[in-house]
């Protein structure tokens, strides 16, 4: 799997927002599905196709703890897309910062379309 396809299901798996809801549960903490499912609606099982979505992605995992099965959340997971996020999010104020200075040196032009006032 690529970089890409790994950012193309972590981002496809946070699309929705039980899943998103989740991820914010966990980072409180691991859980077991029952503690996952206490907030929903939505039956159990639905609530375990969400996990192993967020497990294909790489978001979370899951582990044995006697007869608990406990959700973690893959932090390092998290933080690959931050830093996704991040690379294009400087980029971006880089550019802001560029058109700022551009348009502070520009000498100011009065615009003949706007109605003068007396």
């Amino acid at each position: 799997m690529t970089e890409d396809d790994g950012l193309d299901r972590a981002f496809a798996a946070l699309a929705d927002p039980v899943r998103r809801a989740i991820v914010a549960r966990l980072s409180r903490g691991p859980a077991t599905v029952n503690e996952l499912a206490e907030p929903f609606t939505i039956t159990l099982q639905a609530v375990s196709k969400h996990i192993s979505v967020l497990e294909a992605a790489g978001l979370v995992s899951r582990t044995r703890d006697a007869q608990r099965r406990p959700v973690h959340l893959e932090a390092a997971a998290l933080e690959r897309l931050t830093s996704w996020i991040d690379r294009y999010r400087l980029e971006a104020e880089a550019r802001y910062r560029r058109l700022d200075a551009v348009l502070r040196d520009a000498p100011q032009q009065e615009n003949p379309n706007r109605e003068k006032k007396s």
